[in-house]
């Protein structure tokens, strides 16, 4: 009987101990699902971070004063770059592009004024003229004074292709742009989105607005 009893405790001993090993290798698994699953979604997060600054929306700073008085140097913006894909720029939107003659890579913030297909012209008295009428707006800081480092065709008039836009800065008199042989027309998509919000400072918050046709 005693023989018995020893065996018995022995199995429960045994069972016991099957049993200890059992729970920390389920606590083992758990922990390691637990940390694969949070591997996992930090991964989600990147790549889905990833895809929203590469296809739909990203933040840029604005650094120089040719978007004056509209945008200031240190401005903080939100830009669309989803709603291209599927419509064109219009006229007076706010566009960010690159500049290509940089050494370092350089994006140039501007208001379009002409489409494709149109003839923009600017007279000494500083009016612009599309296709040969004169543009009613209002964002221009001042007056455009003439300049003599200006392309000379923008006197006579400048004729868009069907993929180009002729943008300009807000603050004309202090801003390079479409009216200079280095800069030029800008092609359809060399244009990487539109600025649609201001988050800082946050005293300006809010939607970049436009108006016109």
């Amino acid at each position: 009987m005693e023989n018995e009893k020893t065996k018995i405790a022995h199995n429960n001993d045994v069972e016991l101990k099957g049993t200890e090993g059992d729970k920390n290798k389920r606590g083992y698994n758990s922990k390691l699902k637990e940390l694969f699953t949070t591997a996992l979604y930090f991964i989600g997060v990147l790549f889905v971070t990833w895809l929203l600054i590469t296809f739909v929306i990203q933040r840029t700073v604005v650094e120089q004063t040719s978007m004056e008085t509209t945008l200031q140097s240190g401005d903080s913006l939100l830009v669309d770059k989803i709603s291209y894909r599927f419509t064109d720029p219009k006229r007076f939107e706010i566009v960010i592009f690159p500049y290509k003659l940089a050494e370092k890579k350089t994006f140039y913030i501007k208001r379009v004024i002409g489409l494709p297909g149109e003839t923009v012209r600017i007279d000494y008295d500083g009016n612009i003229y599309i296709n040969g009428e004169i543009l009613e707006e209002d964002y221009g800081r001042e007056v455009i004074q003439p300049n003599s480092v200006w392309s000379a065709k923008m006197y006579e008039g400048v004729t868009l292709a069907d993929d180009e836009y002729f943008v300009m800065g807000d603050n004309r008199n202090n801003s390079v742009d479409s009216r200079f042989d280095n800069v030029g027309p800008i092609k359809r998509d060399d244009i990487i989105g539109r600025a649609i919000l201001r988050i800082w400072p946050l005293n300006k918050f809010g939607k970049i607005k436009k108006t016109g046709a």
